[in-house]
């Protein structure tokens, strides 16, 4: 499925969601046919994204809305600030408000937590990496807010890339063995990355040759010995926050991946005002 089809799928699913059989409140408290303006408008500091997906929603429900963006994706907002205006149907502006603003608020608070893990780590070689840790249909989506706010995306899922975790290494016996079985399995050419807990299982992934390596909860000080043992490119993972990041970039790792991006960013603070005609 591309990317355009699944954002309409999960748009089309997020208003059935939210409507079901009807807006039973508009229907039966406006007058027909009243025409508006309606105002986005951020409330607190921030980075915009998914302003297309909320364009989308409203001509998902009404195509004869006219929606004006005011801004575009990846700029910074400031309270007060008008993202778009929407003018039309007042009945349709008010059906579409809540599934555009909430793809909207959830988006833009992901770039906006991004954003300040990327400043964080300034000047440094790290960067910033996603993880699978996204909300169910919603991993296409919140892995654009992302790059939006200046990081980068690891693997989509399980079919894109070849990732030797834990319970791989656990399941084949060894480090050692998972690593030999994946590179003889790796007919597509995948790029291929194994999780060390330890300084023992990089210097075995070292020996073998893989070319990246993650970190998984390793001390500052283990971090930055694994480092020195070879070349590769390595992944710090486990327990980074806006606190310690810049103390992780320091040791010379080049990617730190941040589950907290996409499961534990806040939705930015942004509103729908509706102004009669």
């Amino acid at each position: 499925m591309t990317r355009g089809k699944l954002v309409r799928e999960l748009i089309k699913i997020a208003l059935k969601e939210d409507i079901g059989t009807g807006d039973i409140t508009t229907k039966i408290v406006l007058p027909e046919k009243i025409k508006a303006t309606a105002l986005i408008i951020a409330k607190e500091k921030g980075i915009l994204a998914g302003i297309d997906v909320a364009k989308q929603v409203f001509h998902a429900v009404d195509k004869t809305l006219r929606f004006v963006p005011m801004k575009r994706d990846g700029e910074q907002l400031k309270p007060k600030t008008v993202i778009a205006s929407i003018y039309g149907d007042a009945s349709s502006i008010l059906k579409a408000e809540r599934t555009a603003l909430n793809f909207l608020q959830h988006l833009s608070g992901i770039a906006t937590l991004t954003n300040q893990f990327v400043q964080a780590v300034r000047k440094t070689k790290a960067k910033i990496l996603d993880t699978r840790k996204t909300i169910p249909g919603m991993r296409i989506l919140e892995k654009y807010a992302v790059k939006i706010g200046g990081g980068e995306n690891h693997r989509l899922g399980l079919y894109d890339m070849i990732l030797i975790k834990s319970n791989h290494i656990k399941a084949c016996g060894g480090i050692a063995q998972a690593i030999n079985r994946a590179k003889a399995g790796n007919r597509r050419g995948l790029g291929l990355e194994v999780e060390a807990k330890n300084l023992e299982e990089v210097k075995t992934a070292l020996s073998l040759n893989v070319p990246m390596i993650m970190l998984d909860n390793m001390s500052i000080s283990e971090m930055r010995k694994a480092v020195k043992l070879g070349k590769a490119k390595f992944e710090a993972s486990g327990k980074i926050n806006l606190k310690n990041v810049r103390q992780v970039a320091k040791t010379g790792v080049d990617y730190i991946s941040v589950g907290a991006l996409t499961h534990s960013a806040k939705a930015l603070d942004i509103s729908l005002k509706l102004i009669p005609k």
